[in-house]
């Protein structure tokens, strides 16, 4: 069973739905808090590294000493082909761990817009051609060079990546729950301006349905990402064969 390890860097931003997939497969999760002076895992204690989001930028190193050596860790799991999976800051994390450039998008984009899928990939082959996320950044990031987009929106050109088939970074919040949008917006509501790809609170309340619509697609990625069979894969591989009958 695979071990994972979740670096949380603000209290309003943790593993969400990723915790719910995790719990739903018995997979134990150790949640280190930054913002709490948490030590970072060791490389040798954790086979997959989830890289959550938060409001401070993967340049901040100067102002968050633990932001240096936690790059650090993202690239000692991608070269020891540990399992890597980071969300919002996480993804320009990995992304700037793989020599990549991290600076200010051309606006902000908060609130639940669509993606649409580019090429093909397994970790994102068979999701629909389009779906709908929540937002919550400001930066975006150069494609790594090893990397391969996967989804894009109207003002961001890779709003996925992988590298492999071990490595994923989301720019969006496909883990999503009710909770963890409410949470957003009680903690982070003052970020949102009048852009127009800036949703006001009451539009990301009227569509937490959401959430609900992101959680297969959610389970499909991270299932394909550790290679776990999830529960409705176990249930078909149990299925007994199928007798056939011979007719005189």
């Amino acid at each position: 069973m695979i071990r994972m390890a979740v670096l949380q860097h603000v209290e309003f931003e943790g593993p969400a739905a990723i915790a719910d997939w995790a719990a739903a497969r018995g997979v134990p999760v150790r949640v280190c808090r930054l913002g709490r002076n948490a030590i970072l895992p060791s490389i040798d204690d954790l086979d997959m590294l989830t890289v959550m989001g938060g409001p401070m930028s993967a340049n901040d190193q100067a102002q968050f000493d633990w932001l240096g050596p936690q790059i650090a860790l993202v690239r000692e799991a991608i070269a020891a082909d540990k399992t890597v999976f980071g969300v919002c800051l996480g993804a320009q994390m990995i992304a700037k761990a793989l020599g990549a450039r991290v600076y200010p998008g051309s606006a902000k984009e908060i609130g639940w817009f669509p993606v649409e899928r580019t090429g093909s990939h397994p970790l994102f082959d068979g999701l629909p051609d389009s779906f709908t996320p929540l937002h919550w950044h400001g930066e975006t990031f150069d494609l790594p060079r090893e990397a391969m987009t996967l989804a894009m929106s109207k003002i961001t050109k890779t709003q996925a990546f992988a590298v492999g088939r071990r490595v994923l970074g989301l720019q969006f919040h496909m883990e999503a729950t009710e909770a963890s949008v409410q949470a957003l917006l009680n903690n982070a509501a003052h970020e949102i301006g009048r852009g127009a790809f800036e949703q006001q609170p009451g539009s990301m309340l009227a569509n937490l349905n959401q959430c609900t619509r992101l959680r297969p697609l959610l389970d499909t990625v991270l299932d394909r990402l550790t290679g776990i069979l999830g529960p409705a894969q176990k249930a078909r591989r149990v299925l007994p064969a199928r007798r056939s009958i011979s007719r005189v």
